[in-house]
């Protein structure tokens, strides 16, 4: 696949900024001081105020702001500020050192990472569902659920708030895992920045972003680019993205604020290889060699890859006070999606609008608060599939073609009553209509499947200390199958002729779960040690599986009957401490991930997908406008690849460690940072399957030796 760059062209514009004063006022302010200082008496106070300061702001607020939302929240939450981290690669260098949050890389760069939150769609490939992803508060998913992760840019937001699990906020949030809220920066959070990167493997991103603000308005415009050629064969990636957002702040406390986003993603796949290529050839792919498997799975003539674009818009508005705030939001997107897997061509076009409004209040600011929400999401899709051509990668037959039509009506209805001096007791009851409607354009198959469920929740809020915060809650989620499950292709790599497709009937997963935790901090000021720990035990029913052929292509997903089990520990610890001259900062993250299969064919096995111990950690010894340390990212006991646990076939235990150097002076920084010094080999992720051997493709290598270097300038 050969890459283009795109152009896009933007034209700065300046930044009004005013002082509210006038010629009159400074003359009097002149003469009084004169007479003031004959007289001998005091000088009296000049204020002078910004119009600055009555810009419009992001609806979240700031940063402290929602960390003080999160804190009313008795579960399990992440707030994770990016453009505090040196680099922005990726979404992992975002979201690396939050626990409950495992991302695991594909291919290195801008393609689809494995998201996973307590399990919840960790077996998609490529990862699609299981998690709510939004944009200032607006989905991001479309309405059957899915979405395309790689669509994401990191460095356009302000902070990103996690919410795992149960502890989800929205209206139209029901899984398992829960929802990950990306929110912008604005015109009034800076007036702009230039970052550029440059990386082993042909890395290269940039970006730009300009933003103003005014009397009532402000706004702000983002481009990035990004280019890697890739550290496998065939595995380069591409990514353009334009971001922009007008506010406006009206008289009462009224905001508004329209998003405009425009994304065009490309990257080959490399697709995964035996066990034994991580190490004698890590950056190969089938093909290299002159086996049988590589003849039939030759990478170069089959030419796997996605390219998708995305155009999306989107308007929030905000009003009233503490004792009644009201919100509305609507969105619309359009995505275009070619989806190569080596033997179908999937391609979809998906129309997806939605609208959201929420209500709040507490009554004379007392015990008693209140919440309500409604959220409606319809996406109209038109998916087409081909059998691929072993020999050119071009479309041969198509063998499906649907009309894809999903919509979401919620309600939710909250309230929280503070008990006691420190103590605060939250629930919530939220109703859902769910439909999945999926029609053949070239046979009589139909398929309409509606869900109608509720999903309460309960929890516990206590300040043990006005510095330790400890929850408790139990809660019910639900979640139903998306169209990459409902419509199932087969295509075997040596007979393209025999493609069939079918609509396939599913029900919908459904967990009990149980939550104790805690967050807090240790000491104060700048020597302050910061805390969060959670654990949980979520009790599943009908989980839905998906798995790869012994080729690691995707053949379908079902609901396992046997009954599942999810349950793991989430820590983090982060602060600073004096060392000499200078100081350490450091922050560490461990997830424990323990998901078993309690019935059924593999009673007692490790459900595939997900490492049962994921450790990041960092320090970075400061010293004036230097940071220099090690980080370390370590999965410490192999990895199941299968549901069955055969014994050789796991993905093998790893530790990477990087070097990091920084320099911030002023409104510069400067990053110069090693990743996998040691060239560690390692499978960074792989296919999963019910049964497997270490002999059929499934692993993808991860990165060698690398290192990054980055400038960023912000004015």
């Amino acid at each position: 696949m050969r890459i283009t760059p795109n152009k896009i062209y933007m034209a700065a514009y300046p930044t009004p900024f005013t002082l509210r004063t006038t010629a009159g006022a400074l003359l009097a302010a002149a003469l009084g001081t004169a007479a003031l200082a004959q007289e001998g008496a005091a000088l009296p106070s000049v204020t002078v105020q910004s119009t600055r300061a009555s810009a419009a702001m992001p609806l979240h607020g700031t940063v402290q702001k929602e960390r003080e939302r999160l804190a009313q929240v008795p579960g399990g939450t992440n707030l994770a500020e990016p453009q505090k981290e040196a680099r922005l690669a990726t979404l992992r260098d975002a979201l690396d050192y939050q626990p409950g949050i495992v991302l695991q890389d594909f291919f290195g760069g801008t393609d689809q990472p494995r998201l996973g939150i307590r399990g919840s769609g960790i077996q998609s490939n490529p990862v699609n569902r299981g998690v709510l992803l939004l944009q200032d508060g607006l989905p991001l998913n479309e309405a059957d659920g899915s979405f395309i992760i790689g669509l994401i840019e990191p460095r356009n937001a302000a902070f990103i708030s996690a919410r795992r699990g149960a502890n989800a906020l929205t209206a139209g949030a029901t899984t398992l895992g829960g929802e990950v809220d990306f929110v912008s920066l604005t015109g009034a959070d800076e007036r702009g920045r230039v970052r550029a990167e440059t990386g082993s493997f042909g890395r290269q991103g940039l970006q730009a972003a300009v933003g103003g603000v005014g009397e009532r308005f402000d706004g702000r415009v983002s481009v990035s680019s990004d280019r890697f050629d890739g550290y496998r064969r065939h595995s380069a990636s591409e990514r353009d993205s334009l971001q922009a957002n007008v506010g406006f702040l009206g008289d009462g406390g009224f905001q508004n604020r329209t998003y405009l986003a425009w994304t065009d993603l490309a990257f080959q796949i490399p697709t995964v290889v035996p066990k034994s290529r991580i190490d004698t050839d890590p950056r190969g792919v089938m093909g290299d060699g002159n086996t049988p498997q590589d003849q039939l799975l030759n990478v170069y003539k089959r030419d796997p890859r996605r390219a998708a674009t995305q155009l999306r818009l989107a308007n929030r508005s905000t009003w009233g006070t503490d004792a009644l705030r009201q919100e509305v939001g609507v969105y619309w997107q359009d995505t275009d999606d070619l989806f190569n897997d080596s033997t179908t061509h999937t391609v979809t076009n998906s129309r997806t609008t939605g609208a959201q409004w929420q209500a709040s209040g507490r009554p004379g600011a007392g015990a008693l608060g209140w919440r309500t929400a409604l959220s409606w999401a319809h996406s109209a899709m038109e998916r087409d599939l081909y059998a691929n051509n072993p020999a050119n990668g071009q479309r041969l037959q198509r063998f499906g073609a649907y009309d894809l039509d999903a919509s979401n009506l919620q309600a939710l209805a909250a309230a929280d009553w503070r008990l006691a001096p420190g103590w605060t007791l939250l629930g919530s009851l939220q109703w859902s209509q769910l439909t999945r409607d999926a029609a053949s354009r070239s046979t009589a198959a139909q398929l309409d499947q509606q869900w109608n469920f509720a999903t309460p929740k309960i929890g516990l809020n206590w300040a043990a200390t006005p510095t330790t915060r400890l929850w408790a809650n139990l809660s019910r989620s639900q979640e139903a199958p998306t169209f990459w499950e409902i419509v199932s292709a087969t295509v075997a790599p040596n007979s393209p002729a025999t493609a069939s497709a079918e609509l396939v009937r599913l029900k919908m997963q459904s967990a009990t779960t149980l939550e104790l935790g805690g967050q807090g901090r240790w000491g104060e000021g700048a020597q302050a040690l910061h805390w969060t720990a959670a654990v949980y035990r979520s009790v599943l029913a009908d989980e839905l599986i998906s798995t790869t052929d012994a080729n690691g292509i995707r053949v379908g997903t079902y609901n396992y009957r046997g009954g599942t089990r999810h349950q793991g520990i989430e820590a983090g610890l982060s602060g600073s401490q004096r060392l000499g001259t200078g100081a350490v900062d450091f922050r560490a993250a461990w997830t424990f991930s323990d998901f078993r299969f309690r019935g059924g064919e593999y009673a007692g096995k490790q459900i595939a997908g997900v490492p049962r111990h994921l450790i990041s950690a960092e320090a970075l010894y400061r010293l004036g406008a230097w940071r220099f340390g090690p980080s370390l990212r370590w999965i410490p006991v192999s990895t199941p690849t299968d549901h069955a646990n055969t014994p050789g076939a796991e993905q093998e235990a790893y530790a990477l460690l990087g070097l990091k150097l920084e320099w911030r002076e002023g409104p510069w920084a400067v990053l110069l940072q090693a990743d996998n010094v040691t060239d560690r080999r390692y499978a960074s992720s792989y296919a999963v399957r019910n049964r497997t051997t270490a002999a059929q493709p499934g692993y993808l290598p991860g990165l060698g030796r690398s290192v990054t270097a980055g400038l960023t300038y912000q004015f």
